[in-house]
């Protein structure tokens, strides 16, 4: 099964506006999702580019997201937890929160925003990484869905 996510900051395979950059604001973009299975219990999203001269460079990871939310706002604070159990783990940046495009210049790079459906909530203390993330989820993950934006520094 797939879940729809969408952004009103940029369309499928366009480019995220530089306020969602390190060129700019640096703000998490808003999202929003659909079609959700049943029997979710939280979410996870993890946002990478694959692209990176180093390897897939990890720029958000984001888990226990209630299983009523039906999106993200904009400009997510950079806090290890929410008020509604949400937790924010580790990027590549060695920082908790978002962390946008912020590649060499050169060619655009694809960013890869991934929502998980879990059928409960991963057991991780905030501040795991990506890989910590995707081993608590294996086995529980309903259903998932991608966005992608590209970015390319001049």
């Amino acid at each position: 099964m797939s879940i729809r996510i969408t952004s009103t900051a940029f369309a499928p395979g366009q480019p995220i506006p530089a306020r969602h950059t390190c060129d700019g604001e640096d703000l998490s973009p808003p999202l929003a999702w659909a079609e959700v299975p049943q029997g979710t219990k939280s979410f996870a999203l993890v946002c990478d580019d694959p692209d990176a001269p180093s390897g897939t460079w990890v720029h958000w990871v984001v888990y226990g997201i209630p299983e009523s939310a039906t999106g993200l706002p904009e400009g997510v604070p950079k806090r290890e937890t929410s008020g509604d159990g949400m937790r924010q783990g580790t990027n590549d940046f060695k920082r908790i929160g978002y962390g946008g495009p912020c590649q060499p210049p050169g060619k655009p790079h694809r960013y890869f925003f991934r929502l998980y459906a879990l059928d409960g909530a991963p057991s991780l203390d905030p501040g795991a990484t990506k890989p910590e993330l995707l081993s608590a989820m294996a086995g529980h993950v309903l259903a998932q869905g991608e966005l992608v934006g590209t970015y390319q520094r001049k």
